[in-house]
């Protein structure tokens, strides 16, 4: 091989190497990945930046070889349509969704524009795809099985506090998930264990202390903080509220982080982090439908030990043992 050849080979490895090299060169422009946010910037800062860091980890530079565009709900599901809307406007090459009802919406607004769910609570039992392995249509990503997370939650509440008879859930109306099979695995373990349930509702943080003054009429016990984007994004008001109305908690694993007595569930900053794999792909011209959607299978328990100190509650061995992580 020649000088010549030698550095037309390189430059050509050069090339093959960029992972957007070949799709800038086809379609003329630096793509755009649309981000949907449900709730407010802040709330999802450190997911975005695990997004931002899988891409890197990928050979992606933000502003050399792709831009965001940001739409941001602010917890206003109603304004997630008309987000959705705009980022198809804009004909971006991948929207990326953070939490069920943003899903939905991107769902409803393009049936074309590839669709990746950062994280999303069951997917098939609502229709966001036909199936994990083969999705159908435009939509794939990342699962987590939230029926059951609310149901398990439900369990420890009974089993670190044996004596309660009535139990609380809080719901945001506006998320389907909630609304639909996770709202049965809660009423259907409520059952199973001998509890009265009783559901309040939440559409925005205005809402949540006359939910939990209603909690307090109600005389429950405990509550169960369902998950749900807006929620998450304000989980230290929640943690706050129900410590004032010494009412026993439970929630994702960043509830009990926020001061919540018992957090179970997924890591979503690392779900979010794996949402760059399939955004990765779909840019090299790999079809949604032919990346099965990955479910969650690790899970942590958290305990506050400072919450349970401060109501009073002793956390029975059985369930400190099984805990990834004791806050103390």
């Amino acid at each position: 091989m020649n000088r010549r050849e030698t550095v037309f080979t390189l430059i050509a490895f050069g090339a093959a190497s960029d992972p957007l090299l070949s799709f800038a060169q086809q379609s003329g422009k630096i793509p755009r990945i649309g981000f949907l946010i449900p709730a407010s910037n802040s709330s999802y800062a450190g997911r975005v930046e695990a997004l931002r860091a899988g891409l890197r980890d990928l050979g992606y530079a933000e502003g050399k070889n792709f831009v965001f565009e940001f739409r941001i709900a602010d917890g206003k599901y109603e304004r997630l349509p008309e987000l959705a809307a705009e980022l198809v406007r804009l004909n971006v090459d991948v929207i990326v969704t953070g939490g069920t009802p943003g899903t939905r919406a991107a769902k409803q607004a393009t049936s074309e524009i590839p669709i990746v769910m950062a994280i999303a609570g069951d997917a098939v039992s609502i229709g966001l795809v036909a199936s994990l392995a083969r999705p159908g249509g435009n939509i794939t990503g990342s699962t987590y099985f939230d029926p059951e997370l609310t149901a398990k939650r439900l369990e420890m509440l009974r089993e670190a506090l044996p004596r309660i008879v009535r139990v609380a859930g809080l719901i945001n109306p506006e998320n389907p998930q909630a609304m639909g099979t996770t709202r049965q695995a809660l009423r259907r373990a409520a059952e199973s264990l001998k509890l009265e349930l009783v559901l309040f509702e939440a559409r925005s943080p205005g809402e949540f202390e006359r939910a939990f003054d209603a909690m307090t009429k109600a005389k429950v016990g405990a509550v169960e903080i369902v998950d749900d984007p807006m929620f998450l994004g304000n989980l230290p008001a929640l943690a706050g509220l129900a410590a004032q109305r010494r009412l026993p908690s439970a929630g994702s694993k960043e509830f009990a982080e926020a001061g919540g007595l018992i957090g179970y569930g997924t890591n979503f900053v690392e779900m979010f982090g794996r949402a760059a794999y399939f955004v990765d792909k779909i840019l090299k011209g790999v079809k949604p439908n032919d990346l099965p959607v990955q479910q969650a299978t690790k899970f942590e328990l958290v305990i506050n030990m400072k919450t349970a100190e401060s109501l009073g509650i002793k956390i029975p061995q059985s369930i400190l043992v099984r805990a990834d992580r004791v806050i103390e």
